[in-house]
């Protein structure tokens, strides 16, 4: 049973207001790149965000930018699916797709901060199965992050990230 203030956080409504904030994007970067750093400095202990992801589990993936060569981090909410991390490029419902995502299309390996460990993963596309089972997880967790397939014209892709054996 979710408390009210879980509740408040992952619904629909919530949802737009987050997807009408992803249109400063100039704050919106920033912010981005100062809660993936919160995220690191605080060992792991913020494992849950809120604001970004309704109470999900949220993971830092860092990325090789594909124009710049520099390292570039954002936390992402994300469901397990089977050993992988599996990740929604929705970027709030807009319509631009993520930089994260094509900066893995550019470069399938990226590193993973989950809880207090790091993770190579190699990223590839969830399958048409795959991605509906997701989906439906992700919406019976956070109705809000199924809302933002209706609020752009894009088709939101799953991304899993297979962490590589050590």
């Amino acid at each position: 049973m979710l408390t009210p203030s879980e509740r408040f956080w992952r619904n629909r409504m919530f949802a737009r207001i987050r997807h009408r904030g992803s249109r400063l994007r100039r704050s919106s970067s920033v912010l981005t790149r100062m809660h993936a750093t919160l995220i690191r400095c605080s060992g792991g202990r913020i494992q849950r965000s809120f604001l970004f992801a309704g109470g999900m589990p949220i993971l830092v993936l860092s990325t090789v930018g594909r124009k710049t060569g520099k390292l570039r981090s954002t936390p992402l909410a994300y469901v397990m699916h089977g050993p992988a991390f599996a990740v929604m490029a929705s970027n709030a419902g807009s319509d631009q797709v993520p930089a994260w995502l094509l900066n893995l299309q550019s470069q399938p390996t990226a590193q993973v901060f989950v809880g207090r460990t790091r993770y190579i993963v190699t990223s590839r596309a969830a399958h048409a199965e795959e991605e509906a089972q997701i989906w439906s997880n992700v919406a019976g967790l956070n109705p809000g992050f199924d809302e933002y397939r209706h609020l752009t014209a894009r088709e939101i892709p799953v991304v899993l990230l297979e962490p590589q054996p050590r």
